[in-house]
């Protein structure tokens, strides 16, 4: 069993929507997909075989204002709408919807990446987590803490996954893959400081304790799972798809140039998955 694991990143999930792309113009095919906030938006057009349909969330519908934005963050107190990008657009009323019918009718695996909000313990969501015009579990991996409210499913509030699995390929090789390929979005020798979070960590402290102490931590973990990955490469076991640069791209940088030219690097880079499976 082959699998691929998106870990996502906010708008420079362009690059994953690039290398995933690629796969399904040379018709690559994984029988497990484990995704992380976008990276989980970005299989689920995948599993659809909805080639292009990331790039317009990309490149279009993230400019616009009821997608996210400092206005939006005004007028309802979160950055990012999940509900529109994952509900309004993607519905099967939508302006782009998901091909759900195909995503199931695809019979891979699926895991959804998301962290619980009162624990900080990951969870792993399923297709038997979603349904047609229902993508909860998308939108619970993909909320950033104090850019979003905690997502909940089930009735359980989740925050993003990068927050307690953010490179999850043991996760791909619990569910039985032999070789996996791991979609970063940042240089495969960027290490997380752990100064960046701190200040987010503060802030968060009252409110959610847990996820205040996993975002302190997030950066110690974040190595850890990338070392990980890295020896897994070694062993040929694992492939590492990364980005040389992003230049100033961040999680929420909306920069439509930057964003194309990641997405071009996903389509570049992808070419060497075809050498590591053979």
């Amino acid at each position: 069993m082959i699998g691929i694991v998106d870990v996502g990143g906010g708008e420079r999930g362009a690059y994953g929507a690039g290398v995933l792309d690629w796969c399904m113009e040379k018709g690559v095919d994984f029988d497990c997909c484990v995704g992380v906030s976008a990276g989980a938006a970005n299989l689920s057009s995948y599993m659809a075989g909805q080639l292009g349909r990331n790039f317009a969330f990309y490149t279009a519908y993230s400019f616009r204002a009821q997608y996210m934005g400092p206005g939006l963050l005004a007028r309802t107190g979160e950055y990012a709408d999940l509900d529109y990008i994952y509900g309004t657009l993607s519905n099967s009323d939508g302006e782009y919807p998901l091909d759900y019918p195909a995503m199931v009718a695809s019979g891979k695996q699926f895991t959804i990446v998301a962290t619980d909000a009162q624990s900080a313990l990951p969870v792993y969501f399923t297709m038997e987590d979603m349904a047609q015009d229902c993508y909860d579990p998308v939108k619970a991996s993909s909320a950033l803490p104090l850019v979003n409210r905690p997502y909940p499913v089930n009735g359980r509030p989740c925050f993003d996954g990068g927050l307690s699995d953010p490179i999850p390929v043991r996760k791909a090789f619990e569910a039985g893959c032999e070789k996996v390929v791991v979609v970063l979005t940042r240089p495969r020798d960027y290490y997380r400081d752990p100064a960046r979070d701190a200040r987010a960590a503060r802030i968060l402290s009252v409110r959610y304790p847990r996820i205040a102490e996993a975002l302190a931590n997030r950066a110690a973990l974040y190595n850890l799972q990338l070392d990980l990955a890295k020896k897994y490469e070694r062993d040929g076991r694992v492939l590492i798809v990364a980005p040389d640069s992003i230049g100033e791209m961040d999680t929420l940088t909306k920069d439509r140039d930057a964003i194309e030219a990641l997405y071009a690097k996903g389509l570049r880079d992808a070419y060497a998955i075809a050498d590591f499976l053979g």
